[in-house]
């Protein structure tokens, strides 16, 4: 998985570059130096979880796999047998992703790929450092059914990279495939923290999913994009944990037991009675502006060196790292997310607040 990454990632890059060069001629360019590294920091951030939790991310799946798979592998082989597995797929990540959304526990680990206040091709490598950690057992049902592992593997390589082209706003309403498949209009709209888009669209690959469990909303408004409590950091590191210390806040203020349980089961936006702590409504963050706080030409510019030597350190890394041990591996990963630290911290210098520039 580590090879087609890379191979793929100048293609993303193309598109990226593509997708700004047409925003900036046509005058609506929506992409931001320090919102773009933070979303690629983030990608980066989630390929170096992925490598030093092999047995969260593939393992379990495998052992479940041989030992009580219903059907053989036979039943797999062949274009119609990879293309049920990509449908499967889609349909266990659904309810992964409407869970992610529904439950706080599962929320923390999905906001990081919410938080960025812009929608552009950068947003998709948005990645989840904890997701894939928190999500096989969704996907429980593929083993049953005899999956093999390395189709299942292939399946949500082809569900990811789907996903990609979605994340634009330049590529308006698209008819009838707005009512099968998951569009850039769609997708939008899951994106947005207007309270009539709030938890909708979940589909990666095909909305029917959304339309049938009643969880479809039509784009009909600006999208305003993010959480609905805003990041506010280039901190990669503060973005992964953001939520989990929210939730620590939030047990730590609620008197009873069985509320404390209910904080990490309840929806994200569940405040536990006598909690008496300060939430955002949606309707108040639509009226914010986005984070985007000024930082020195030089800052910006040693932030991108550190970020690239950071990208080009890690793809030598996803090259090699299926022949490293365990201990390096967690090195290299270490390395990495203290890297991609130091360039949250020069794109945040010396400014720290919410700033009112949201052009």
């Amino acid at each position: 998985m580590h090879d087609i990454l890379l191979y793929a990632l100048p293609i993303f890059v193309a598109c990226m570059a593509g997708e700004w060069a047409w925003g900036h001629w046509r005058g609506r360019n929506n992409y931001r130096l320090a919102d773009t590294l933070s979303s690629l920091s983030q990608g980066l951030l989630s390929q170096a979880t992925a490598i030093v939790t092999p047995l969260i991310q593939t393992g379990f799946y495998a052992a479940l796999h041989a030992r009580f798979a219903l059907l053989s592998a036979r039943h797999w082989h062949g274009v119609v047998g990879g293309v049920l597995a990509v449908v499967l797929y889609d349909l266990c990540d659904y309810w992964l992703h409407r869970t992610s959304h529904e439950s706080a526990l599962f929320w923390a680990a999905h906001a990081v790929h919410h938080q960025s206040e812009h929608f552009n091709l950068s947003t998709a490598l948005r990645q989840e450092s904890l997701y894939g950690v928190m999500g096989w057992p969704f996907f429980i049902p593929m083993a049953l059914l005899g999956v093999p592992t390395d189709l299942y593997v292939l399946a949500g390589i082809v569900v990811l990279f789907y996903q990609f082209w979605i994340h634009t706003e330049h590529i308006g309403r698209l008819g009838w495939l707005d009512r099968v498949f998951s569009t850039p209009s769609n997708h939008r709209v899951h994106h947005a923290v207007n309270p009539a888009y709030l938890d909708r669209n979940y589909g990666a690959i095909f909305v029917v999913w959304d339309r049938l469990f009643g969880s479809f909303a039509e784009e009909r408004e600006l999208c305003v994009y993010g959480t609905v409590k805003p990041l506010a950091s280039w901190n990669p590191l503060w973005g992964v944990g953001q939520f989990y210390a929210e939730l620590w806040r939030r047990m730590r203020a609620t008197p009873r037991w069985a509320d404390k349980l209910r904080v990490l089961y309840k929806s994200p936006g569940w405040m536990p009675p006598g909690a008496a702590l300060p939430g955002t409504s949606p309707e108040a963050r639509l009226a914010l502006p986005r984070f985007d706080p000024p930082a020195p030409r030089g800052a910006r510019v040693a932030a991108v060196l550190l970020f690239l030597l950071m990208a080009a350190g890690c793809g030598a890394w996803l090259y090699v790292a299926d022949d490293l041990g365990s201990a390096a591996n967690l090195g290299a990963a270490t390395m990495l997310a203290a890297g991609l630290w130091g360039v949250g911290v020069l794109l945040s210098w010396p400014v720290r607040g919410r700033a009112t520039n949201s052009a």
